[in-house]
């Protein structure tokens, strides 16, 4: 004979229904696009490129468009990373990062290395 245990049925319901909850949820959240820019740098050249061009700095890849240019984070202090820029680019007018602008006396250290 089969007996049948009222009290398991709702609880494996439960657990089950819980368990496909957090897979839905854990599939939106993988599947969710990252958002654009919140993980660039971006400068503007003082005298704009003649053509686009890539090159690597301090390990990030940027990329420059006339005036324009972006980079991935670099994890070095945007001073730092705006120095190298400048190494490589030439003298710029504005570098931003995702927390805001450099000053202008960190835009000034930064086009020192020029």
């Amino acid at each position: 004979m089969i007996t049948y245990n009222q009290t398991a049925m709702p609880r494996f319901v439960l657990a089950a229904g819980l368990a496909l909850l957090g897979t839905v949820a854990s599939f939106g959240v993988t599947t969710t696009p990252a958002r654009a820019g919140t993980s660039t740098n971006a400068a503007t050249l003082a005298t704009g490129l003649e053509s686009p061009a890539k090159k690597v700095v301090n390990g990030a890849l940027w990329k420059c468009t006339g005036d324009a240019c972006v980079g991935q984070i670099d994890g070095s202090r945007p001073v730092n990373t705006c120095r190298q820029v400048v190494k490589t680019f030439g003298a710029v007018t504005k570098f931003a990062t995702p927390k805001g602008e450099l000053s202008a006396e960190d835009l000034q250290r930064c086009n020192a290395a020029a």
